[in-house]
């Protein structure tokens, strides 16, 4: 492989549909809950978001078909991806807050 083409592939933009990172092995118990938070409330907002857009219509020429489902369904993951990494609306806290609460007390 060229050294272009080895540089190429090394600065490709992200994939616009990715998994996110789970906490390493060695983090802490609050690394992981909020992880699992965010990762919560992520899945919220993208079914939230889902049921939303599925009351749109769209119209010939420029709307519809199949095409305009699968990008949509991409384009609601990735807003609720950014809502969530931006600091949410709140349920990331309230579900961090419990996971902790129930960890202490199972501990005690």
């Amino acid at each position: 492989m060229s050294d272009l083409a080895a540089a190429t592939l090394l600065s490709a933009p992200p994939a616009l549909h990715q998994v996110s990172a789970a906490p390493a092995a060695n983090a802490s118990r609050e690394e992981k809950a909020r992880a699992q938070a965010t990762e919560f409330e992520q899945v919220y907002l993208s079914t939230m978001l889902k049921q939303m857009f599925s009351g749109l219509s769209t119209e010939a020429p420029f709307g519809g078909g199949q095409a305009e489902e699968t990008w949509r369904g991409i384009l609601v993951e990735q807003y609720a991806d950014t809502m969530s990494k931006a600091g949410g609306v709140g349920i990331a806290d309230a579900v961090y807050r419990d996971l902790l609460a129930v960890q202490e007390g199972a501990g005690a």
